[in-house]
């Protein structure tokens, strides 16, 4: 397989030049605050949304001014998400380190969280970029919607296949279709164009996220998270879905019984992903991950090949054999 240092290839650069930007506009007069932020920058992951901004702006035409506020805005967005999900999961791992309220507590993670949403919309505010602007208000609306309903689901243990994937779509495929949307808007803001890459965008977010919680019925090592994380946070996901819609009634009941106590014991999760993994449901979400991968993929070949169009594919693919 290609790797992430290969895919980012063609934008390289850019991608350097972009760390600058990135770090200008996380900066603060409040020294306790710049600590916080320099954890944070020195334990970021992949960089995968940046990557796919830069990659379908330069699919398009030449990067300029607006794409690097792009990338700058929507990597804020993501780090503030992921700080906040922290808080909200009660997770004290991230990537395999420490996560933020981990180390200084619910109250600092959420000021630190809204602090980097807004400094991420003041960065187009700034420039006056109002179209961006607007695309990444929209999104966030979107991911907060993805978010409460998660919770109000995970809360009630009635999810089905239709709703998880509502909240997949607005609470993580949404920022990456956006990434690719506010990419190709900066060198050419033509709303058809725009829908078509925000719709790759989405596809290949949906397979990102099948592929994350995949992971969570996987061996602990692979990832910076837990096994059974998800089902210890009662969060029902496609492997278990579908394990749901082929169980009795009585297999059912039992399963979300499981799933509902409070202080659910090791050895329960691990017998629950056993079941998962019997009853087909790992399977099952690797195929609707490739199906939505390949789908994202298909609609790629609509455009012309060049250096960038043939990385974006390669991130596509990346993202769904990822080991972790």
């Amino acid at each position: 397989m290609v790797t992430l240092s290969e895919i980012k290839a063609p934008v390289a650069d850019e991608l350097k030049k972009f760390e600058t930007y990135f770090r200008q506009a996380t900066k603060s007069d409040i020294r306790a605050l710049n600590v916080v932020v320099n954890y944070i920058i020195r334990t970021r992951g992949k960089q995968i949304r940046p990557l796919f901004v830069f990659l379908a702006a330069k699919m398009h035409g030449e990067i300029n001014e607006k794409t690097y506020l792009g990338a700058t805005t929507i990597e804020l967005l993501h780090s503030a998400s992921l700080i906040h999900d922290d808080v909200v999961d009660e997770s004290y791992e991230r990537r395999g380190f420490f996560s933020v309220n981990a180390l200084w507590k619910n109250k600092i993670s959420v000021l630190l969280g809204d602090f980097l949403l807004a400094k991420g919309l003041l960065v187009s505010t700034e420039e006056k970029e109002y179209e961006i602007l607007e695309i990444i208000s929209t999104t966030v609306k979107e991911m907060i919607e993805g978010e409460l309903l998660q919770y109000d689901k995970s809360r009630k243990l009635d999810i089905d296949e239709k709703t998880y994937f509502d909240i997949i779509s607005k609470k993580t495929a949404s920022l990456i279709a956006t990434s690719l949307a506010v990419g190709v808007h900066s060198v050419n803001p033509d709303p058809e164009l725009v829908s078509q890459m925000r719709e790759i965008g989405l596809l290949a977010g949906l397979a990102f996220q099948i592929r994350d919680d995949i992971f969570d019925y996987q061996n602990k090592g692979l990832i910076g998270k837990p096994t059974g994380n998800d089902i210890k946070e009662k969060k029902i996901t496609l492997p278990l879905i579908h394990v749901l819609n082929h169980s009795s009634a009585g297999e059912k009941r039992k399963i979300l019984n499981t799933v509902k106590r409070k202080n659910l014991r090791k050895e329960k999760v691990v017998e629950l992903i056993e079941l998962v993994k019997r009853k087909g449901g790992i399977e099952y979400s690797i195929e609707k991950m490739n199906q939505y991968g390949n789908e994202a993929l298909e609609k790629l070949k609509v455009f012309p090949q060049n250096e960038a169009s043939v990385a974006m594919a390669q991130l596509i693919k990346y993202i769904i054999n990822r080991k972790k």
